[in-house]
């Protein structure tokens, strides 16, 4: 497979002419896999209080945001480009309160045994989750802010293990 060069690191998303590609993983081990990501909702306090009461306009915002978020994650390879189709094993998406936002934090850990990882199903699972949250309550305020959508963890591979630093 031929890969473009970038400083010290290869670029397996591109050939040697620098053009966008699938990475062939067949040649790869099937393995366990897992990724962790996050991201927050922040918004005022009577939106906050109004989703909390369930006195939205729209409903169960929060259920309806986890689905979201599940079904986002099945769809990934749909929505990025270049991600392999991925059989899913273990899906979750929580979402915790956190009055000192005031807002929610949204957590997707996605499992599988398969040629390559799972992180961007687990990003896709937190970003779609936040938009519909943020869709699900616009009503009360167009405001909401989605932040930090980020990588906590991933297991697997032949990169190996990665844990977000402490200080990020």
């Amino acid at each position: 497979m031929s890969q473009y060069s970038c400083g010290n690191q290869s670029l397996s998303h591109l050939d040697s002419q620098g053009q966008a590609q699938m990475v062939d993983v067949s040649g790869k081990e099937l393995s366990k896999r897992q990724a962790v990501a996050a991201a927050q909702v922040r918004m005022k306090t009577t939106t906050f209080n109004t989703i909390q009461a369930g006195n939205a306009p729209k409903g169960d915002v929060l259920g309806t945001a986890r689905l979201a978020g599940i079904m986002a994650a099945k769809q990934t390879s749909q929505l990025i480009p270049l991600c392999h189709p991925l059989p899913l094993h273990k899906l979750e998406v929580q979402i915790e309160p956190d009055p000192q936002l005031p807002g929610y934090q949204i957590q997707a850990s996605v499992t599988t045994k398969a040629e390559t990882g799972v992180e961007m199903e687990a990003l896709t699972a937190v970003s779609v989750a936040a938009l519909t949250l943020y869709d699900m309550a616009k009503a009360l305020e167009k405001s909401i802010a989605i932040e930090s959508i980020r990588l906590l963890s991933k297991t697997g591979g032949k990169s190996g293990d990665y844990q977000i630093s402490a200080h990020c």
